[in-house]
C-alpha cells in the first residue's frame, strides 16, 4: 500500500503495440545478384515444370483422383509414400546441413516468403517508387495518382497471386485441360478453391505481411539458433573495427577523430526487409538474405575503407580474429561431416531404392463375404482381389500362382494383362483338395501369391513380387 496522502498513478501498458510499416530500400551487390538468381531458378522451374510434356502426358502430375503421380518417367502409386519419407529427410538434413555451415541460407535465397516477398517489392518499386519516393507516397492525400498507383500495383499482385495460384493447381489437374476450363469459364469447385486460396496465401503473405511471417508465423526463426554454434557462418558487424560510429568526410583522419569505419549511415537498417539493426547483434529476425552486407560494402567503396564491415563470419573468426581461410577450414568440423555423411548415404539411397524398385505393385485383400467354403469334390476354397499395379507406361503381362499349402491351386487366368500406368482388380480363388486340407486342419494358413511379371520378349529381364496372406480351413 502507497503511503498516506501519496498519490497513485495507474499506468495502463498495451499488450500490442501496432507494426511499424517496413519500407526497405532497394540494394544492389554481389549477394543480391545471387538472391534474383535463385529467384529466376525456382520460378522458372515452378511456372514451367507442369506445361513440360514426357511420353505424351504433363512431365511432373500429382494425380489424386487416379491415386498416380507422374515425376518425368518414374510412375508412383499411393504404396510408394516411402520415397516421399525419404525426401522429407533429405530436405530436413540439408537444412540441418545449411544451417551448420552458414546459417540461414534457405530463409535468405531460396524460401518461397522470401522468393514472393522479392518479386511483389519489386513490383511496388517499379509503380510507386523506391523507399523515399513510397514514403511520401503512403503520407500524400488520396488523389488520382495515388489511387492509380496504389491500385495498379494492386492488381499486378493479383495477377501474380492467381497465376501462381492456377500454376500450383496445375501440378494436380492437368495444366492445359485447367487452362481450357478456365477459358472455358467451367472450372470445378475444387480447382476454384485451391487456385483461389493459395493465390490469397500468396497476395497476402507477399504483399502485406512480408516479415511477419519470417518473425511470427515461421517456427524456424525460433529454433535456428539450436543449429549454430561459434563456427557458424552468420552476418555479423564488426563492431570492433566500425566503434565507436559516427558521421565524418571522406577525408577525416579517424585516429585524431576518435572514430571507427562506420558512419552511421543507417542504410543497413533501411534496406533490412525485417527492419532490424545488424549492428545490435545477431537476432532471430534476421533471415540472412545478406543485403545489409551489400550497401556495407558499397558505402566503404565510397568512403575508401575496406570492404567488410558486415560481412559472413564466424563467432570465433571475429573473436580470435582469424583469417577468412582459418574460419573457413574450421567450418569442416565433426557436425558438418556427419550431416555431410548421412545426407550422402540418405540420397544415395533414396536414388537407389528408385532406381530397383519392382515396376509394379499388388494388393491382396480376402473376399469379406465368404472367408472359407467348401465346393465340389470336397475342394477348399477361398477368394480373394489382387490388385494389380502397372508402374511402367507400357502394357504388361503377369502370371499369377501361390504357394504354402500342399495341392493348392489358383483359379486365375493364365495371364493378366494391365495397361501402362494403370491398376487392375484381379479376382482369385484358391482351392485345397480334401486330403491337404485335412492335413492342413482347421484355421488359418499362411499362404503367399507370387506374381510375376511375363517378359515382353524371350530373354527379357522379368519381376517377381510375393504377398503374404491367409487361407482359412472351416471346422
Amino acid at each position: 500500500m502507497p503511503p498516506a496522502g501519496e498519490d497513485v498513478r495507474e499506468e495502463i501498458v498495451s499488450l500490442y503495440v501496432k507494426q511499424k510499416k517496413i519500407y526497405a530500400r532497394a540494394v544492389s551487390g554481389w549477394f543480391a545478384r545471387w538472391r534474383w538468381a535463385t529467384v529466376w531458378a525456382t520460378q522458372l522451374v515452378f511456372y514451367g515444370l507442369p506445361w513440360l510434356e514426357w511420353n505424351q502426358r504433363q512431365a511432373v502430375l500429382f494425380d489424386l483422383a487416379a491415386r498416380r503421380f507422374y515425376v518425368f518417367g518414374v510412375v508412383l502409386y499411393p504404396q510408394d509414400f516411402i520415397y516421399l519419407t525419404g525426401l522429407l529427410i533429405v530436405a530436413a538434413y540439408s537444412l540441418f546441413l545449411f544451417t551448420a555451415v552458414a546459417g540461414r541460407l534457405w530463409c535468405g535465397y531460396a524460401c518461397p516468403q522470401t522468393v514472393y516477398t522479392e518479386i511483389f517489392m519489386w513490383i511496388e518499386r517499379r509503380l510507386e517508387g523506391d523507399r523515399a519516393r513510397r514514403m511520401k507516397l503512403d503520407a500524400a492525400p488520396w488523389g488520382a495518382s495515388k489511387v492509380l498507383r496504389k491500385g495498379g500495383k494492386h492488381a499486378v499482385w493479383i495477377a501474380v497471386a492467381l497465376w501462381t495460384g492456377f500454376t500450383f493447381v496445375g501440378y494436380f489437374t492437368p495444366i492445359r485441360e485447367l487452362g481450357a476450363s478456365v477459358l472455358g469459364l467451367g472450372l470445378g469447385p475444387w480447382e476454384t478453391f485451391w487456385t483461389l486460396f493459395y493465390g490469397f496465401a500468396t497476395y497476402g503473405n507477399a504483399g502485406w505481411m512480408r516479415e511477419q511471417v519470417c518473425k511470427y508465423m515461421c517456427p524456424y526463426a525460433r529454433f535456428q539458433s539450436a543449429m549454430f554454434d561459434r563456427d557458424t557462418l552468420i552476418i555479423t558487424y564488426d563492431a570492433g573495427r566500425g566503434e565507436p560510429r559516427g558521421t565524418r568526410g571522406r577525408k577525416t583522419d579517424l585516429k585524431a577523430a576518435g572514430l571507427g569505419h562506420c558512419i552511421d549511415c543507417g542504410l543497413c537498417v533501411q534496406v533490412c526487409p525485417t527492419g532490424i539493426d545488424i549492428r545490435k547483434g545477431l537476432q532471430y529476425e534476421c533471415i540472412g538474405c545478406a543485403a545489409c552486407i551489400d550497401v556495407c560494402d558499397g558505402v566503404m567503396d565510397k568512403m575508401q575503407y575496406p570492404r567488410g564491415l558486415v560481412r559472413y563470419d564466424t563467432l570465433n573468426g571475429l573473436r580470435q580474429h582469424l583469417s577468412r581461410g582459418q574460419a573457413l577450414r574450421r567450418i569442416l568440423r565433426p557436425r558438418v561431416l556427419i550431416y555431410s555423411s548421412i545426407l550422402v548415404l540418405i540420397v544415395a539411397a533414396l536414388f537407389a531404392a528408385i532406381a530397383l524398385r519392382t515396376p509394379f505393385k499388388v494388393d491382396v485383400v480376402r473376399d469379406r463375404g465368404a472367408l472359407a467354403r467348401q465346393v465340389e469334390d470336397g475342394y477348399v476354397e477361398n477368394v480373394y482381389r489382387l490388385q494389380l499395379m502397372n508402374a511402367t507406361e507400357v502394357s504388361q503381362r503377369y502370371r499369377i500362382t501361390a504357394r504354402g499349402i500342399d495341392g493348392l491351386a489358383a483359379d486365375v487366368a493364365a495371364a493378366v494383362e494391365v495397361g501402362g500406368a494403370q491398376a487392375r482388380w484381379v479376382p482369385v480363388a484358391l482351392r485345397v483338395p480334401p486330403g491337404p486340407a485335412a492335413v492342413a486342419g482347421p484355421g488359418s494358413h499362411r499362404v503367399e501369391f507370387v506374381i510375376e511379371q511375363l517378359p515382353p520378349a524371350p530373354g527379357a529381364a522379368t519381376h517377381q513380387l510375393v504377398e503374404k496372406s491367409t487361407f482359412l480351413v472351416p471346422r
